[in-house]
């Protein structure tokens, strides 16, 4: 793998388009072809004769890109995703067509990246490496192109007549990518995002001081139970969900704060407050690393360390496929 990872940034650095571009874009390209592999470490099995397998590396390899670059080498958030997101899809364009849904997964792809800088990763990717099917492999990444260009996401992200007809697109099966809903929201729910101890509640107190809050920490600290206590969790989040709902069915606006730091946990309660007719405005928090361990010492429950490093190495950075409104409070 480092020898490979070596050719493929060899391979990055020779390419014209590559020397072309300015040099912020030539680091995140840079770092990206560094990393790309970087979970191969994990995920590598020896089937025997010869043939290697390591199924799940680039989605294991986006956390970890996340966690190096936000713990060890300090980088600014924009760069920090962009160079996470290019190791998260740094195979898409050579196997695109193999997905049950090519263009909505372009489409999903370009509200996180460049495609053609994605590309560029691609073709440094194949190059980078001794193989009989080079030929077809760049002519894969040549239909990639084509296809973006085609679906109008080719060097910029897809365009939405609205919030709520991306946000449809993303989460109804089978829909059509120029449909425009007719928008009758009953309420607005807004849902935090952030690791413990980043600083959730403080925007809470800066938003309306009237709307209520739905709060997992507060519930647990009621019933006088452990984050640590899977089953009394279990409990605090159905107590947590019967709360929004009588908020849903009367149309009222309300927060919902708790960590929710992966995927699933969002679409599990976005699904929740659609269903009732609710707009859904996803808020993120992020401070800085050592300002975050900071505050979490500082904070009147903090967690252990150990505990944080574990929900750090989980988290998801929610997107814009994943709610009519996604909001990036970071320091």
């Amino acid at each position: 793998v480092a020898v490979h990872t070596q050719m493929v940034i060899d391979e990055l650095q020779k390419n014209s388009e590559y020397q072309s571009l300015d040099e912020q874009t030539k680091e995140i390209l840079w770092a990206s072809a560094l990393l790309h592999d970087v979970e191969k470490r994990s995920t590598s099995e020896d089937l025997g004769n010869g043939i290697i397998n390591a199924n799940g590396h680039a989605r294991r390899g986006e956390y970890t890109a996340r966690t190096i670059l936000y713990r060890d080498v300090l980088t600014p958030f924009y760069i920090r995703e962009q160079i996470a997101s290019l190791v998260r899809f740094h195979g898409l364009p050579l196997w695109l067509m193999e997905k049950p849904d090519p263009a909505k997964k372009v489409h999903e792809v370009s509200l996180r990246l460049n495609t053609k800088h994605l590309k560029l990763l691609a073709e440094a990717d194949a190059r980078g490496r001794i193989c009989e099917d080079l030929g077809f492999l760049l002519d894969s990444l040549e239909l990639f192109e084509m296809f973006c260009k085609e679906q109008r996401c080719w060097e910029k992200a897809r365009e939405f007549a609205s919030p709520a007809a991306r946000f449809r697109y993303f989460n109804t099966p089978d829909s059509y990518v120029d449909y425009v809903p007719f928008e009758d929201f009953k309420c607005e729910i807004t849902m935090m995002s952030g690791l413990p101890g980043m600083g959730k509640d403080h925007y809470i107190q800066s938003l309306d001081k009237d709307i209520p809050v739905v709060s997992l920490d507060a519930i647990r600290r009621k019933n006088k139970i452990s984050p640590t206590d899977k089953s009394g969790n279990g409990w605090v989040v159905q107590t947590a969900k019967e709360e929004a709902r009588s908020y849903l069915r009367k149309g009222q606006n309300f927060v919902w704060n708790a960590t929710n730091i992966t995927q699933q946990m969002r679409s599990r309660l976005v699904d929740l407050f659609v269903s009732y007719g609710a707009k859904v405005r996803i808020v993120y928090v992020e401070k800085p690393y050592e300002l975050w361990r900071t505050q979490n010492r500082n904070r009147e429950y903090p967690l252990p360390e150990n505990v944080l490093d574990k929900l750090l190495s989980k988290l998801e950075i929610p997107q814009l496929t994943e709610a009519h409104d996604v909001e990036y409070i970071v320091k």
